[in-house]
């Protein structure tokens, strides 16, 4: 086996290695201590909702309007 073929093995042992230790690293100083999770995630706003509008009517309120407008539209003819 050639010098070259060696010097490629041992890199790709080392970026496989890489791979594999960076999510477990991370996932190990998130899950482990959830301080740095809480202020990592604190500095982001993901969901930003608008203010609360006027509610809608019940439906009660709509039949009773309902028959509000009859009436108008009957005593109108």
């Amino acid at each position: 086996m050639s010098s070259v073929g060696t010097s490629k093995g041992v890199l790709e042992i080392a970026k496989f290695g890489l791979y594999v230790s960076v999510p477990i690293v991370l996932m190990y100083a998130f899950a482990n201590n959830t301080k740095n999770l809480q202020r990592f995630m604190g500095n982001r706003s993901y969901v930003v909702y608008p203010p609360e509008g006027p509610r809608p009517p019940s439906p009660e309120e709509m039949r009773e309007m309902a028959r509000e407008l009859a009436r108008k539209k009957n005593s109108s003819q």
